[in-house]
């Protein structure tokens, strides 16, 4: 029984540590402006379906 369980705790620890490390070069975007653009882009979307169709 112990075998098929072996590894999970070990296996995530790299994951854990990768993102512990912030770059201080990586782009940093706000949640709520991803949100927005998303909810934008689809509204966008629609309009245009509607003036092709």
């Amino acid at each position: 029984m112990s075998g098929s369980n072996s590894g999970g705790l070990m296996s995530s620890a790299g994951l854990v540590r990768y993102f512990e490390n912030e770059d201080r070069n990586a782009i940093a975007i706000n949640p709520k402006t991803v949100l927005a653009f998303c909810v934008l882009f689809g509204v966008f979307v629609q309009i245009l379906s509607l003036t092709v169709a």
